[in-house]
């Protein structure tokens, strides 16, 4: 797995476009998300449908194409420096493949930030337009607008990114080591619903898979894993970082699981770092060529995530 292409760093005064790929966004997070981005001096832009709700299936923000609509037009417009996403939820995968990515692609490449649902887009991003992208909050959500050590490391990467080039987590070895190879990864049951499908990635061979999740048992945990694990997109993995499990079982209960499911691949394992469904969340890049160590709980990336 080789690097992918680091976009531009934002600089003050940047314009930035916010949009919903996913599910609908409340109005009052959205101004609060807003009001912060305009206090780092960056111009935040709204796309036409992000507090839209779909008549049918209330869990999406509007329709599909209008979803998808509002992310290429933000994508190709050359005034933009970066697309923030403003919430997850389900809906990116029903709007993928309406995106023109060739469109997409000669537009060049600019900074995408989101997680949670948005992993079927950092998938997307990666196979179809080979870039790195933020896994990290978003402009509506409540672990942004709410917590300052979120704020700040979102912040440090955009305009700083050689600032945070070490990211230190405070987890600890579920298998220790070190290792290095591109990080990669989101929420684990996107990761398993993407496999098979266009923008998935055949595998995580050469990879440092970053997996998390949010209300799930650990039962459909393990689903997701042993999916993976038979499919072979585990194959050739170099390590592992284990986000927050938000709303599942206490962690006490899941080590047992991965260390069943994972602790078989040979490769380090990491468990507690900070990033995904959790308050104060780390920003992690991926795509970008890093080493894991497990036991300082430490990922160290050979360049700054943006140019």
């Amino acid at each position: 797995m080789k690097p992918l292409l680091r976009p531009s760093r934002l600089a003050p005064g940047a314009r930035v476009a916010v949009v919903a790929p996913s599910g609908p966004v409340p109005e009052e997070r959205l101004q609060a998300g807003l009001d912060l981005l305009r206090g780092w001096d960056l111009d935040p832009v709204v796309a036409p449908h992000v507090l839209d709700r779909h008549r049918e299936f209330g869990y999406l923000a509007g329709t599909d194409a209008d979803r998808a609509a509002d992310l290429q037009a933000a994508w190709c417009d050359p005034s933009v420096d970066a697309v923030l996403c403003a919430r997850g939820g389900y809906g990116a995968q029903r709007m993928a493949d309406l995106l023109d990515w060739e469109a997409m692609r000669a537009a060049g490449p600019k900074v995408f930030v989101g997680f949670s649902d948005i992993t079927a887009l950092h998938e997307a991003f990666a196979t179809r337009l080979g870039l790195v992208t933020l896994h990290g909050p978003m402009a509506a959500g409540i672990d942004f607008i709410k917590n300052a050590g979120a704020q700040d490391h979102l912040r440090a990467t955009l305009f700083a990114p050689e600032t945070v080039r070490t990211i230190t987590s405070g987890g600890t070895p579920l298998v220790p080591g070190r290792a290095r190879g591109v990080t990669l990864g989101g929420c684990l049951s996107l990761l398993a619903a993407e496999l098979g499908t266009p923008h998935a990635r055949p595998s995580a061979r050469g990879g440092l898979l970053c997996l998390e999740d949010v209300g799930e048992e650990t039962y459909r945990l393990d689903r997701y894993l042993t999916q993976l694990l038979r499919a072979g997109r585990l194959d050739g993995v170099h390590g592992v970082l284990l986000g927050s499990w938000e709303r599942c079982e206490p962690y006490e209960g899941l080590r047992p699981l991965f260390a069943d499911r994972l602790g078989g691949l040979g490769v380090p394992v990491v468990e507690d770092v900070r990033f995904g469904h959790c308050e104060g969340a780390l920003t992690i890049p991926f795509g970008v060529a890093a080493e894991l160590d497990a036991e300082a709980g430490t990922l160290t990336l050979d360049e700054p995530a943006l140019r």
